[in-house]
């Protein structure tokens, strides 16, 4: 199961979370069009409370999945007075629904709740929430303001920031969408401890993405500490979502548009996507299809020698460390057909992000077929099981 669909609340996760306090990090985000926070924490719902407090007589709208609802709900309202709740849409959880028809449906209603241009959307959600919710906001009215409250790690340290948001077609991921950068964005460490070790992983895969491609200490803490942060230790997880936060809001804010070093941010996602496309977007989450992705670009700088082999060998390790990965069938002339109709392509130019070593990457445009058939049939190999 994906996504949303995937918290389940256990009463041990959920005292744990009752009985910890942490400080709450506030991280800028400065672009060329934006200036806004990200604020992480083990209990950030006050801060949202606090943030809130100032938004009277505006409608509020929120942005969720009946599961997450089900779960946080009632904790989410409390940042908000008893006379001005905000008004609840649903999203179905799951990559497929991802689309257009959603937004769509979703901007009828918001017309019909009486949202004009002053009002205030909420994403409350993992990365698909994030994402259309993002894109819904984008286009409704011609724009109206948003907020991001990622509930999945994933969303948290990746698809909340920055400002991408989209919806799926059937010829790939994320083909329609646009800029449209969030007023704050509220990571909340508690709520992960509904998340299913599954979704944790996939999460992970992502801030490991993050260490190889331009934070070094991340890495070598990842490297060392995969036990404590796969148990959940609420003070290496925040210290994981954090850094990986930071990295992201540095690289956007250079380029935020994607023309130049943004794009290092797509490390795993050439081929990462179009394992997605080839599965039909049930057999992996995204984190996962990520991983392998990253695993067929170290192929692929190992046999260059952009990166050593020992350090090829340390980043592989340690993005196995994260697993298992999952299982899954394709043939690679269905993955390089899906990398060719990656939007990151340019003129027809193949465009691949490769490690120089652990902490840097690069964007390169010479990636030939004969490689990229040839890291498509190792992970294919490896992941047949």
């Amino acid at each position: 199961m994906l996504g949303d669909l995937a918290h389940r609340a256990t009463a041990s996760r959920l005292m744990h979370y009752s009985g910890l306090t942490l400080k709450t990090n506030r991280i800028p985000v400065k672009t060329a069009s934006a200036d806004y926070s990200v604020y992480v924490g083990n209990d950030v719902f006050p801060v949202l409370r606090r943030q809130m407090a100032s938004q009277s007589g505006r409608r509020v709208f929120v942005l969720s999945s009946a599961e997450i609802w089900a779960l946080w709900g009632r904790r989410f309202l409390e940042a908000f007075p008893a006379g001005a709740q905000p008004t609840a849409l649903f999203l179905p959880a799951g990559e497929r629904c991802k689309r257009l028809a959603q937004v769509e449906r979703l901007a009828g209603e918001l017309a019909a709740a009486g949202a004009d241009r002053s009002s205030l959307l909420i994403a409350f959600g993992g990365g698909i929430v994030g994402d259309l919710g993002g894109f819904l906001a984008a286009i409704y009215m011609r724009g109206i303001e948003y907020v991001q409250v990622p509930t999945t790690l994933l969303a948290q340290v990746d698809s909340s920031v920055g400002g991408k948001t989209g919806a799926n077609l059937v010829a790939g991921k994320n083909l329609i969408g646009s800029f449209h950068h969030p007023v704050a964005v509220f990571a909340d460490i508690g709520v992960l401890q509904t998340l299913p070790d599954r979704e944790l992983r996939a999460g992970l895969f992502e801030s490991v993405k993050a260490g190889i491609i331009r934070d070094a200490a991340l890495f070598r803490f990842m490297e060392k500490n995969a036990e404590k942060i796969l148990a959940r230790d609420p003070a290496a997880l925040e210290r994981v979502i954090a850094a990986s936060i930071r990295m992201k809001a540095e690289v956007v804010g250079k380029d935020e548009r994607e023309s130049g070093l943004r794009m290092i941010l797509n490390f795993g996602h050439t081929l990462g996507h179009a394992i997605e496309a080839a599965t039909g977007y049930r057999r992996l989450l995204h984190g996962e299809a990520i991983a392998w992705g990253m695993l067929a670009a170290l192929r692929i700088a190992r046999a260059r020698g952009t990166a050593t082999d020992a350090e090829c060998a340390r980043m592989e390790r340690t993005i196995v460390a994260y697993g298992p990965l999952p299982a899954f069938r394709a043939s690679a002339g269905r993955l390089i057909e899906a990398a060719g109709r990656d939007k990151k392509n340019r003129a027809g130019t193949r465009r691949f992000v490769l490690p120089q070593g652990i902490g840097d990457a690069v964007v390169v445009e010479d990636v030939t077929d004969a490689e990229l058939e040839d890291a498509a049939r190792w992970v294919l190999a490896r992941a047949r099981g």
